[in-house]
């Protein structure tokens, strides 16, 4: 019999309330699970977790899945869980057996239960059972078993594990994130951190790509420094530990010479090193670079005057020649994925037509969508985009990302949205392009989450809500401070300054029910619009002192301080009106000079430097929440 302890990443999981119980309506009959399973069902009553369980884990079972289950388990109220093999007899009142879904034990557990498992489940599919007093978790593979885990996380509510028998799999094989911004890349704690949470929403891609990492592009030929090399290493020990592929982008594309013998052994090397350390993915962007020009003359010797379809066959040879030479040939590497330097249209030019007829069609292309920062992803769009690329694209979703002058000041912190249901059919999967502000981008990556695993079953604002409540740790109070708080920082635009997402829409929506009862009734109206100013004056500190992640604390703090002052002078301007009513303009013009102090205070906070680019004043419900103030003293 062997204990397993819980080590230092199933700790941080506990301590990020990771594996915090179910943050569904205890009454309900089963808590939310995100992603949305395919198949959920209620089979009985909760199975009660007593101090004692044993855990039969099968050799699929590795020992980050071993950990997060005794992490579950004593989240859940066992005081000692033993882990032993299949095969040896457990010794406690509840046993959990975990392993490959086509395991004799396995399979008849769930068959038992009631759980039937299609014989075509699909890779990183899982079956899990909790009935009757047992509880049975398979996966098709080792990813499935990790992901049956974390679903059994959701499902623990008041040292019970809900009753429930589900199946489920991933609609799009790639789900993630890309680090591609612009200004200050994530620090290392951050990028470790981020591995961790995306294990949590069953996200298994990370594409390491900071523009700002001067070896990943502008000395892209130059070998990465001991103390780099060593963190990337740990990063991608952590991706492991999560289940989550650490995927190395390299852009050579400012400089290269594509004949080079030179410049190609360089690539070479890079890649080797980063093989040697453990990478599997490997991404070549050729995006934000000018193709109109060659870095060498040997290149325009051999391919000719610059023009779209001369950049294209210059690409096409260097990109087949990874995938033949270096991927081909290299055990377990997955095929290499490239962002061409056209990416954000679906218009056929003499260089999709290059890529789409020469480039080796296990090569991933990616694409950002009809835009740089698309308002909409829509399934025309998509096979419009795979009929010009002639293959399924693989989304690079410039969402929340806020290094372009449009988002200067910003949080974007609204649900992910305007994704259409059923692209699933159309792309191999999506990543997000965070923001600067790496826990605060968690929102968005919760929401994306959950639509790349199941988009027929999004609801972007179902996602949204369990964000919040993720990061409040399953705190009803601080969840809802914190939907108050995304509110206020709800606008999205596009790169040229289109809205696609509107500001403050709850908080507007309440003002202009408070305009049309103000008109009727005067005390009524502001009696129904102050809970939710009280809500937002205390929602910092509530988010503060309650959400579990002290990163998304320490991004937002800017932000944080400002809705100190406005939500005060949200308040101050209800009391000014108050007094005005009870026929006290003394009184009034007092409270709505203290909110205009306010507000001008607030409008004075800027950015954390060098947190974003470019810097700027943070905005809090700009549009909405300043106006509404400015207006106040007018309302007779």
């Amino acid at each position: 019999m062997i204990r397993s302890v819980l080590g230092l990443a199933g700790a941080a999981l506990l301590a990020a309330g990771a594996a915090a119980p179910a943050t569904a309506d205890p009454d309900s009959p089963l808590p939310q699970i995100t992603p949305q399973p395919q198949q959920v069902v209620q089979l009985g009553d909760d199975v009660p977790v007593p101090e004692r369980v044993s855990v039969v884990a099968d050799r699929e079972v590795d020992r980050p899945t071993r950990d997060l289950l005794v992490a579950v388990l004593r989240g859940a109220g066992a005081e000692d869980v033993d882990v032993v093999d299949a095969g040896q007899q457990p010794d406690a009142p509840l046993v959990v057996r975990v392993g490959g879904i086509g395991t004799d034990d396995i399979a008849r557990g769930l068959r038992e239960a009631g759980v039937e498992v299609p014989p075509d489940l699909p890779a990183e599919g899982y079956a899990l059972a909790a009935k009757d007093g047992a509880v049975v978790l398979g996966g098709v593979d080792p990813d499935g078993v990790y992901y049956s885990a974390q679903t059994l996380r959701q499902l623990v509510r008041a040292h019970g594990i809900a009753g429930a028998g589900i199946v489920d799999h991933p609609l799009m094989p790639l789900r993630g994130a890309i680090e591609g911004f612009y200004g200050s890349p994530w620090t290392h704690q951050e990028r470790l951190d981020q591995l961790a949470f995306y294990g949590d929403v069953k996200m298994n891609t990370y594409i390491y790509a900071p523009k700002d990492d001067p070896y990943h592009r502008e000395k892209w030929r130059d070998p990465y420094p001991a103390d780099k090399l060593a963190e990337l290493g740990e990063l991608i020990a952590q991706g492991d530990a999560h289940h989550v592929r650490f995927t190395f982008a390299l852009s050579p594309g400012l400089s290269i010479c594509y004949t080079s013998e030179q410049d190609w052994q360089a690539l070479v090397a890079k890649l080797q090193a980063m093989y040697d350390l453990g990478v599997r993915a490997f991404s070549l962007p050729l995006d934000d670079i000018d193709y109109t020009k060659w870095n060498c003359a040997e290149d325009e010797a051999k391919y000719g005057a610059p023009s779209q379809q001369s950049a294209g066959q210059a690409q096409v040879d260097l990109l087949n020649r990874v995938q033949r030479e270096f991927i081909a040939t290299h055990e377990g590497a997955q095929p290499l994925q490239t962002v061409p330097t056209e990416y954000s249209d679906t218009e056929d030019s003499p260089y999709k037509r290059t890529i789409r007829e020469q480039l080796d069609p296990a090569v991933e292309v990616m694409w950002t969508g009809v835009g740089v920062v698309p308002p909409e992803i829509t399934v025309p769009q998509a096979q419009e985009a795979a009929a010009v690329w002639g293959r399924k694209v693989f989304v690079w979703d410039n969402y929340p990302v806020n290094d372009f002058d449009a988002t200067a000041g910003r949080l974007l912190l609204a649900p992910y949205a305007e994704r259409e249901a059923g692209l699933h059919d159309q792309l191999s999967g999506i990543v997000l392009n965070p923001m600067n502000q790496a826990s605060a981008s968690k929102v968005a990556e919760f929401g994306a989450a959950d639509f790349s695993w199941n988009d027929t079953g999004y609801d972007a604002n179902r996602a949204w809500r369990e964000a919040a409540r993720y990061l409040a740790g399953g705190d009803a109070a601080t969840a809802e401070a914190l939907l108050a708080f995304f509110d206020l920082e709800h606008l999205s635009p596009t790169l040229e300054g289109e809205i696609w997402q509107p500001q403050a829409p709850e908080l507007a929506r309440r003002i202009e029910e408070f305009r049309a009862k103000w008109a009727e009734d005067q005390g009524a109206a502001l009696q129904a619009l102050r809970p939710y100013a009280e809500l937002i004056a205390a929602a910092p500190q509530r988010i503060r002192d309650g959400v579990v992640d002290p990163g998304f604390v320490a991004d937002a703090a800017p932000w944080l301080e400002a809705t100190d002052l406005w939500g005060p002078a949200l308040l101050a301007s209800l009391d000014g009106l108050q007094s005005r009513v009870d026929g006290d303009e003394a009184a009034a013009e007092k409270a709505f000079a203290e909110a205009a102090d306010l507000a001008r205070r607030a409008g004075e906070i800027r950015t954390i430097p060098g947190e974003t680019r470019p810097e700027g004043p943070v905005r809090v419900g700009d549009g909405v929440l300043d106006t509404f103030i400015a207006e106040a003293p007018d309302l007779r």
